[in-house]
C-alpha cells in the first residue's frame, strides 16, 4: 500500500491498509470496466459518494434522516473494490465462481470490522440496492452513453436515471462528469474522515 502497509488478499485483516490508501485504491477502480463518453473514467470513489447521497435523499423524502453510521456504511459500501483494485462488471462474475466470492467476502468483512459498521438487515440492504441502481442507471446514461431504453432492456435496471448530479450541488464542476483521481480521493477521504469524526 502506499502507506507502507502490507494487505494480504488471501487473509486480510482490518489493520492492513489506512483511509488514503483505500481512498486512494478506489479512486483508481474504474466502473464500467473503465469505459467513458467523458476523456476520464468514473471511479468507485465518485460512485460511493453518489449512492451516499442518493441514498441520503430518498431518505428524507420519506421524512427520514440517515444516520451517520448508515451513511458510512453507504459510503464504504464497495471498499473491497479500492483494496482489491478490481471492480467487476456484473457479467463476468457468475465466470469468476464462488472462490472470487469468498475473497470479497472476506475484505469486506474485514472493512466492516474496522470501521465498526452494523450488518445489513433485509430492509436496510433492499433501501441501499435501490440507491445503488438508481446511481447505475443513472452513470449509465451520464456517463457511459447507453440510452434509458438500453438501461431497462440490456442492462435489466428498472428504475429511471436521475436526471440531475447529487454531486453538483456539493462540490460544483460539471453534472456527471468523472473527477479525476486525485480529486475522487480527496474528496472520498473527507467525507471519510467527517463521518469517523461524527461517529465517534
Amino acid at each position: 500500500m502506499p502507506s507502507g502497509r502490507r494487505l494480504d488478499l488471501l487473509d486480510p485483516t482490518p489493520f492492513d491498509w489506512d483511509d488514503s490508501d483505500l481512498a486512494l485504491g478506489l479512486a483508481r477502480t474504474y466502473r464500467w470496466g473503465g469505459h467513458s463518453a467523458w476523456p476520464l473514467p468514473l471511479s468507485v470513489a465518485q460512485h460511493s459518494l453518489t449512492v451516499m447521497h442518493v441514498r441520503a435523499a430518498a431518505g428524507a423524502a420519506a421524512g427520514l434522516s440517515l444516520s451517520p453510521i448508515f451513511a458510512l456504511r453507504e459510503l464504504l459500501h464497495d471498499a473491497e473494490e479500492g483494496l482489491l483494485g478490481f471492480d467487476c462488471i456484473s457479467p463476468l462474475k457468475p465466470f469468476l465462481g464462488e472462490a472470487f466470492k469468498t475473497l470479497t467476502v472476506k475484505l469486506e468483512a474485514a472493512v466492516f470490522l474496522r470501521y465498526g459498521l452494523p450488518r445489513w438487515t433485509q430492509k436496510e440492504h433492499a433501501a441501499h440496492k435501490l440507491a445503488d441502481r438508481l446511481a447505475a442507471a443513472s452513470e449509465a446514461v451520464h456517463v457511459t452513453g447507453w440510452s434509458a431504453q438500453e438501461v431497462q432492456q440490456t442492462l435489466k435496471i428498472k428504475v429511471p436515471p436521475l436526471s440531475e448530479d447529487p454531486l453538483q450541488s456539493i462540490y460544483g464542476g460539471t453534472a456527471w462528469e468523472p473527477w479525476p483521481p486525485a480529486l475522487a480521493a480527496e474528496r472520498f477521504l473527507a467525507e471519510l474522515e467527517r463521518l469517523k469524526l461524527v461517529c465517534g
